[in-house]
Formats: C-alpha cells, sequence, structure tokens
C-alpha cells in the first residue's frame, strides 16, 4: 500500500490527469518494484474523478454502491475496467471508465473487501446484500452520517469475532 500511495502522490505532484495513463503508470512501478523485492502482492484500484454531477471510475475494485435519491439501488460492477495492479508490467490494454450521473441526492460508497468479507462468530460473511440494506436504510443522512452507520452495522455484526483485514469504506453524496 506504501508503494501504491507513493506512487500516486508522485503523480498528483506532477499533476498528470489522464486516469488511464495514471493507473498504468502506478501498475508499472507497483510491478516493477514486486519484481525487485520478491514479493507474491497485488492490489485492486480505482480511481475516482468527480465533476459537475458525472463520477467517473477508472480501474478495478469492489463493486461501486449507488443508492438513487428515491432510495433504489444500482451496483457497479467494475471487473471490467482493468485488472489488479502489480500483476503485469503494462495492463493499458485492459483499463477503461465508466460514468455515473449523480443527481443531488444520490450516495455512492466504495469499500474494500474487508467490509463484506467480516465474519461474524459462526463464520458468516458480512455481504454486500447487508451492505447495501444499511446504506439504503440511512442514504437520506448527511455522508459522514452513512459513514458511520455503515461503520457501526459492520461492527456490530462482527461483535467479538477479531477483525481479519482493514475495514474502509468512502461514500460520496451529491449535494
Amino acid at each position: 500500500m506504501l508503494m501504491i500511495q507513493t506512487a500516486v502522490r508522485t503523480l498528483q505532484a506532477a499533476e498528470e490527469r489522464d486516469a488511464e495513463r495514471f493507473l498504468n503508470i502506478v501498475n508499472k512501478v507497483l510491478y516493477q518494484n514486486i519484481q525487485r523485492v520478491g514479493l507474491d502482492r497485488t492490489a485492486t484500484l480505482v480511481l475516482l474523478d468527480y465533476a459537475q454531477g458525472v463520477l467517473r471510475l477508472t480501474g478495478q475494485h469492489e463493486e461501486a454502491v449507488v443508492v438513487r435519491r428515491g432510495g433504489s439501488i444500482e451496483r457497479i460492477d467494475t471487473v471490467d475496467l482493468g485488472m489488479p495492479v502489480g500483476l503485469e508490467v503494462d495492463i493499458a490494454a485492459f483499463i477503461a471508465r465508466t460514468e455515473l450521473r449523480l443527481s443531488p441526492g444520490d450516495v455512492v460508497v466504495l469499500y474494500t473487501d474487508g467490509i463484506t468479507e467480516a465474519e461474524d462468530i459462526h463464520g458468516e460473511q458480512y455481504g454486500i446484500d447487508r451492505l447495501c440494506e444499511v446504506v439504503r436504510r440511512v442514504h437520506e443522512r448527511p455522508a459522514a452520517e452513512i459513514k458511520l452507520a455503515i461503520i457501526d452495522n459492520v461492527m456490530r455484526f462482527i461483535g467479538a469475532q477479531k477483525v481479519f483485514d482493514d475495514i474502509t469504506t468512502v461514500v460520496i453524496k451529491r449535494r
């Protein structure tokens, strides 16, 4: 993760704005470092760009959950927007982008697999359906409160069970 953060911050400082090029460069840096130090690691990475009611997603990660102002849920699969970074030296041919038009009141939730794969004491996973339901229930609240509701719900689900992975979410709400 530190390697990815360093590559991302370097490209931001260089004012690289082309998302596909940005992602391919981050991948190349990660791939070369993984090869150099002999790690067996990869990651998924999605880049977000928001302007004038349009959210652009570039790269592969977990699904994005969109709750529209009226409460309807859309799940945006990002599998065709890229591939895990660090597997191949050049992933330019695999990188794609999708656009989501957001209306006032729409909510977008991005999350790590530490949320959907969180387990309770019986080994049952939290899953995408629980995540969608909690977001649908609280989608009218401000983004910060939605985020807290998600984390609180996951932690109550886990209970006394040990946390095995990071539990991270990003909540975007169009005003």
